[in-house]
């Protein structure tokens, strides 16, 4: 009994290990994951206390419970079945791409991780860089929506900016749901953008298989309330315009609808614009199809230095870079309404017809959106100098332009939000970041004219409230 065994000191350490191992499994991490589900259950009640549309029961479940519940969802099984027929696969293998396609779509919301680290960085890194405004067009029916309703903010999308700048801005109301395309699918920003209730979709996907789980997800997080942000344009406009809408997401959220049975969803069109787009260099250089393909190492480069400069500016110097970001939240729309009124059934419909509505009703809401984009002073002196391209202009014969526009604008009923005691000094600011970047160019008589190497870059600008003239 007193004798001495000795061990390999690798198989020491293994069982070293191996013991601290299930120390922490069994006795250690149960009680840190108590804690922790403690506190966030806490959070959750405090911020449903004061949120207008609380977090739902659907945000709240367990990843994993999500991806089982697509996978075994009726329809995904029948759409299953049929592939594997129509492939002559086994349906186990069929399956397992079933479940690699849930697991990438569904959330693993944390509302620790959405309201104390992720709103806080949202509005550091929004009020950062910009002066950032807020307009409501109907405030009072904005607040009488329904907290039982499913309400879809359907955006306009000018900048990745767009998730950072309305999620901190509706933050106070409610927790938001975003479709985020494939650029968002690296570590470890993956992991952050999912545990905030974001979800991954393959735009270009034509994958049949892929498109019923999604839109599986897509019809339950609807019918579970869960509040959504949709760009309805499907991804990032380069030349500044409104692209045509995408049915693909609506569809998916009004095929099964039952107008008067299921809880309605609110559609609330917003606008949103910039005075700097921190993409606008190489959104626009996409529509040059000769333009040589910047590699990765150049892409994290630039980034890197552009966010190194960005933190060694000032706030004035920086708001002055900048400008004004600006997000006007126009009049919902309530879907139980709209089918009653144009008495229509989306569910009883054939796909045909049922795509015919879903794209009148898109091109409504696109039409809502233009009407609540924001004019910007960039915009409009962006305008101002191109409709003088090749002529040498006074600062003060531009900004008595500028002025005369932002009257027919106002007559018109343009989203313009600037005082007559503001104007100059807006403009003033609006030429010195065009300056700045070297949009525009000064001669010795210090007149000002468009360069000619960015007179794609003044346009895309100008595209922004092109719609208004």
């Amino acid at each position: 009994m007193s004798q001495t065994i000795s061990l390999p000191i690798w198989l020491f350490v293994f069982l070293v290990v191996t013991a601290l191992l299930l120390l922490l499994d069994r006795i250690l991490w149960p009680g840190v994951r108590w804690y922790l589900r403690r506190r966030v259950n806490r959070l959750i009640e405090e911020v449903n206390t004061r949120l207008d549309i609380g977090i739902r029961p659907f945000q709240r479940t367990r990843k994993q419970a999500l991806v089982d519940q697509l996978v075994y969802d009726e329809k995904v099984v029948e759409a299953m079945n049929e592939y594997a027929s129509e492939k002559q696969l086994p349906v186990e293998v069929v399956q397992t791409k079933i479940i690699r396609y849930a697991r990438e779509i569904a959330p693993s919301f944390n509302a620790y991780i959405y309201f104390r680290f992720g709103y806080w960085l949202a509005k550091g890194i929004g009020r950062m860089l910009y002066r950032v405004r807020v307009a409501i067009q109907d405030e009072d029916r904005l607040r009488g929506i329904s907290p039982d309703s499913c309400v879809v903010f359907v955006m306009n999308h000018r900048s990745n900016m767009d998730y950072v700048l309305v999620s901190f801005l509706v933050a106070e109301r409610t927790a938001l749901s975003y479709a985020v395309g494939e650029w968002a699918r690296i570590w470890p920003l993956q992991s952050l953008i999912k545990s905030m209730g974001a979800f991954f979709v393959r735009r270009n996907s034509r994958n049949p298989l892929y498109r019923r789980v999604l839109e599986r997800y897509v019809h339950l997080a609807t019918r579970a309330g869960v509040v959504q942000a949709v760009f309805l344009e499907g991804g990032l406009t380069r030349d500044g315009k409104l692209r045509e809408p995408r049915q693909g997401f609506l569809d998916y959220m009004l095929r099964d609808y039952h107008a008067g049975i299921d809880r309605d969803i609110v559609l609330v069109p917003v606008g949103i614009n910039y005075d700097r787009v921190v993409e606008d260099v190489s959104l626009v250089r996409q529509l040059d199809r000769s333009a040589e393909q910047r590699s990765l190492w150049f892409v994290l480069c630039t980034t890197a230095r552009f966010i190194f400069k960005t933190l060694l500016m000032g706030r004035e110097k920086r708001w002055l870079r900048f400008g004004y970001a600006s997000v006007n939240f126009g009049k919902p729309l309530s879907v139980e309404d709209y089918c009653r009124s144009q008495e229509v059934d989306f569910s009883s419909l054939d796909k045909d017809q049922r795509m015919d509505r879903v794209e009148h009703l898109s091109r409504q809401m696109m039409l809502s959106i233009e009407q609540v984009i924001p004019v910007l002073p960039v915009a409009l002196m962006s305008e101002v100098m191109l409709l003088n391209e090749n002529n040498w202009m006074s600062a003060f014969e531009l900004k008595s332009q500028a002025a005369n526009r932002i009257e027919l604008l106002k007559q018109k009923g343009a989203p313009i939000k600037l005082s007559e005691s503001a104007c100059e000094g807006v403009l003033d600011g609006a030429l010195a970041m065009l300056l700045g970047r070297g949009f525009i160019e000064k001669n010795q008589q210090q007149m000002l004219r468009a360069k000619s190497d960015f007179i794609d870059l003044l346009r895309y600008y100008a595209n922004s409230i092109a719609h208004w003239s």
